[in-house]
């Protein structure tokens, strides 16, 4: 069974912003955009939700985006934005995402919408980074709520989950209809469980030293604002330096893989 949350049409995002938190953190980054940006779009109810206010803008109509999932790229044309591809030259003046945690320093863990690498891709390429968050996604860690998502190569995926399994305490395959899924690259996902007083610069330098895993649900040092909805429609601007922790995580609904 489908174990993430996607759009079916223009109305199922904008009942996204029913929801006070997320529709002011959107506002927010929204407002961050002028109409002479290429922009970067991730995935996930945050982002889509913040894409929403920026179709309804007529001076961003034909935008050009480059963005992190199919499920962005069908609503980006739906919306009216144009597509360009990252070839070496053409780079996003912003990158709009959401996270599934934001730890106390502002590192975050993302990957649970199945766009991992593509989000990975572009957040390098990225000028400037902004996160979308409500006070939920707040954690005292990262791992507090949710897995960390590991995307690997399909070829001798078996023999990858070995030797992860060496590793770390806990590894599982992320599948859908009873089977690992198939990422948009072609690739299957792994979670890894996050134990409490765990270094986690240290285990994503662990995870990139392993053959076969291709990149990991570690951004740190990623963000260069974060901005978090509160239920009050309030949004706190946050860096790196000064995110407070709250217990929180991940929406209930999202997915499997959170507490």
């Amino acid at each position: 069974m489908q174990q993430w949350w996607e759009p079916t049409d223009r109305q199922s995002v904008v009942e996204l912003l029913e929801d006070p938190a997320r529709a002011a953190a959107a506002s927010a980054a929204a407002a961050r955009v002028r109409p002479d940006m290429a922009l970067g779009l991730g995935s996930g109810r945050a982002l889509w939700a913040t894409m929403e206010l920026l179709a309804r803008r007529e001076e961003l109509e034909g935008t050009a985006v480059v963005s992190a999932s199919s499920i962005t790229d069908r609503l980006a044309k739906d919306y009216g934005f144009s597509l360009f591809a990252l070839d070496g030259e053409a780079r996003p003046d912003i990158y709009i995402d959401g996270a599934d945690e934001v730890g106390p320093d502002g590192g975050l863990l993302k990957g649970h919408g199945n766009a991992l690498l593509r989000e990975k891709l572009i957040t390098v390429a990225a000028r400037y980074v902004v996160v979308v968050v409500e006070t939920r996604k707040l954690v005292e860690r990262l791992g507090h709520q949710c897995t960390l998502p590991v995307e690997v190569v399909r070829f001798g995926w078996m023999d990858t989950l070995r030797r992860l399994r060496e590793r770390v305490a806990e590894v599982t395959v992320r599948t859908n209809d009873g089977v690992p899924l198939v990422t948009d690259e072609g690739n299957h996902l792994f979670e890894v469980r996050i134990e409490p007083g765990t270094d986690v610069v240290a285990l994503a330098a662990d995870l990139e030293r392993t053959v076969g895993v291709i990149e990991h649900g570690l951004f740190l040092d990623k963000a260069d604002e974060v901005l978090v909805g509160a239920p009050d429609g309030s949004v706190d601007v946050l860096r790196q330096s000064r995110v407070p922790h709250r217990a929180g995580g991940c929406d209930d609904d999202d997915h499997a893989y959170c507490r």
